[in-house]
């Protein structure tokens, strides 16, 4: 196992919690897909026959002190240079824009950087010298945390839509709209042909209205993305709510509909990547996306149509904080150097700029109900069903040092978003299993024993992960005889090398029986055997490292539980 071990253990923890909660729930509901090769009952004795094979022991309790504190994003964030510029600066006088993603990247999705690049190399000058920009490429919901926590603020910010620049504003940033726009793109709900025209035949229509029906009603199986993260998500989230009472999106009405509607929600993803490869599975009817990937993705045309929804996604430019009347000017004069007719010709060969009869049909959101609705989603996407979980640490010899106290450090903030009405467990394994906290709920007591276990992990030994799985996989199985209603979940943090014990071989049809989720996590691991877990459930594999696992970690396990 790598000196990344530990991390990879955070980065497991983090993926899984996060998985889980998504995934989880969603993907070990009626999808209509049964990958199981072995009956639960049969799963369920050889899973009693692999058990007393492997030596597992049950540790004394610790308690731990419990920090009381609130969660502090800004800690948890990495240093902003995790985050690459895709454009650097090349005079004295300039400024710094965080954008998004999809036009800051590369290819098709790096249409800003080509059109900073030439900016930069066209001798713009303010007050008698040259200016130049600089772009940070960082996801929209990334750069809102940073921004909000104060943790580093830019001159300037281009999210994917207005819904981010709300809610920076909110948190009291000094916020100046430069340009309402500066390339043009639509959120969509890309649904398979055949629904849509099923659709078509019984509702006359499909939009936001029609499909947030359909959804409620059971008859549309489909996903959307994490709405603390992603632009399309948060969008689309304030969107239904809408649906149900356009006046008070918070309102009894408006959650009433939502819960209704998102009980039969199967998926939520992390990131569009996930979502996509969920889509091909087959196992969703629709999911959520923005039109210039639509337009981009081959693999979507002829099988898909696109239906447009929300707000507009069409790149703001906002400026931050307390400007220099030269940074606002070089703010001003990038924005109208962007919107020049041969800059937008690229964004539309690019798939920016389809759709523009499209009318924004969500009326401006404050700042605040946004946030609302985000914490509204974290505490009613499940229902009523808790969530059981056991986190798996890998504690082998190479996680000594670094490893295991970023691990540890990544847990102990974690768990601080761990809700009181999920149960929570917690093994360590080397080549031995160490059951540290039996399931139980998440009250201050099991809290103080998680706390003090996460304290005293050592690292020594070799790895058997499959030997971990399969005492995880027990301690739901009895969980879930005790209490039906829970939703498992299995959170891995490895490096992905497995060295003793049992093999995927060994234990791929108990965890296909049993219909667990288990989420991995890695740090410059083997995420090939992570993703090989994971993806016997469609769980999510997620890769970290030193400098980002702890916000990683956290943002999932916010999210999840």
């Amino acid at each position: 196992m790598g000196k990344g071990k530990a991390l990879t253990v955070l980065a497991v923890i983090a993926a899984a919690v996060f998985a889980l909660i998504y995934f989880g729930i969603g993907l070990t509901s009626d999808l209509g897909k049964d990958t199981a090769q072995v009956s639960t009952e049969d799963a369920a004795k050889k899973l009693d026959s692999i058990y007393k094979k492997i030596n597992v022991t049950a540790a004394e309790p610790i308690k731990g002190q419990i920090d009381l504190d609130p969660v502090s994003i800004g800690d948890a964030l990495p240093d902003i240079s995790k985050y690459a510029i895709s454009v650097e600066k090349t005079t004295g006088s300039y400024v710094e824009i965080f954008s998004s993603t999809e036009k800051s990247g590369t290819g098709v999705d790096g249409w800003l950087n080509e059109v900073a690049t030439a900016f930069n190399t066209s001798n713009i000058q303010v007050n008698g010298q040259p200016v130049s920009v600089r772009i940070r490429n960082i996801a929209s919901g990334t750069a809102t945390d940073y921004i909000r926590s104060g943790k580093y603020v830019p001159d300037a910010f281009t999210p994917s839509n207005e819904l981010w620049g709300e809610m920076v504003k909110a948190e009291g940033v000094k916020t100046e709209q430069v340009a309402k726009r500066l390339v043009g793109n639509v959120p969509g709900i890309v649904i398979s042909k055949a629904k849509h025209e099923a659709m078509i035949e019984k509702y006359g229509a499909v939009n936001i209205k029609t499909v947030t029906d359909a959804i409620a009603d059971n008859e549309l199986t489909m996903g959307y993305t994490d709405p603390f993260a992603s632009s399309t998500g948060l969008n689309f989230l304030v969107t239904a709510l809408s649906t149900f009472d356009s006046n008070d999106l918070l309102g009894g009405k408006a959650v009433e509909g939502f819960e209704r509607f998102q009980a039969n929600v199967p998926f939520t993803a992390s990131t569009t990547l996930q979502m996509r490869d969920a889509a091909k599975t087959g196992m969703l009817d629709a999911f959520v996306l923005e039109y210039q990937t639509f337009a981009n993705a081959a693999d979507l045309q002829g099988g898909y149509v696109f239906t447009p929804f929300g707000a507009r996604h069409d790149s703001p430019l906002y400026a931050l904080g307390e400007l220099t009347q030269e940074k606002r000017q070089i703010l001003k004069a990038f924005a109208e150097f962007v919107v020049q007719e041969k800059y937008q010709k690229l964004a539309s060969d690019n798939g920016f700029n389809g759709l523009e009869n499209y009318v924004s049909e969500l009326p401006e959101v404050n700042g605040n109900v946004l946030a609302a609705a985000q914490k509204l989603w974290k505490d009613k996407k499940d229902g009523s069903k808790p969530v059981a979980a056991v986190f798996v640490a890998d504690v082998s010899g190479s996680m000594a040092g670094e490893p295991l106290s970023r691990l540890k450090e990544s847990l102990l903030n974690g768990q601080k978003y761990l809700g009181r009405s999920n149960s929570i467990g917690f093994i360590s394994y080397s080549q031995d299993v160490t059951i540290h906290v039996p399931i139980g709920v998440y009250d201050t007591n099991q809290q103080s024993m998680f706390v003090g276990a996460v304290n005293s992990l050592q690292a020594a030994g070799g790895t058997a992960t499959f030997d971990a799985i399969a005492v995880a996989v027990k301690m739901l199985q009895e969980e879930m005889a005790a209490n039906p209603n829970v939703k498992p979940l299995i959170f891995v943090l490895s490096d992905g090398e497995t060295r003793d014990g049992h093999s995927l071989h060994d234990v791929r049809g108990i965890i296909e029986a049993f219909k667990i989720p288990i989420y991995t996590i890695g740090y410059n691991a083997d995420i090939k055997a992570l993703e090989n877990i994971s993806s016997i459930n469609e769980a999510a594999s997620i890769n970290a490292d030193t400098e980002d696992v702890v916000y990683k970690i956290g943002n999932l396990l916010n999210v999840q539980m």
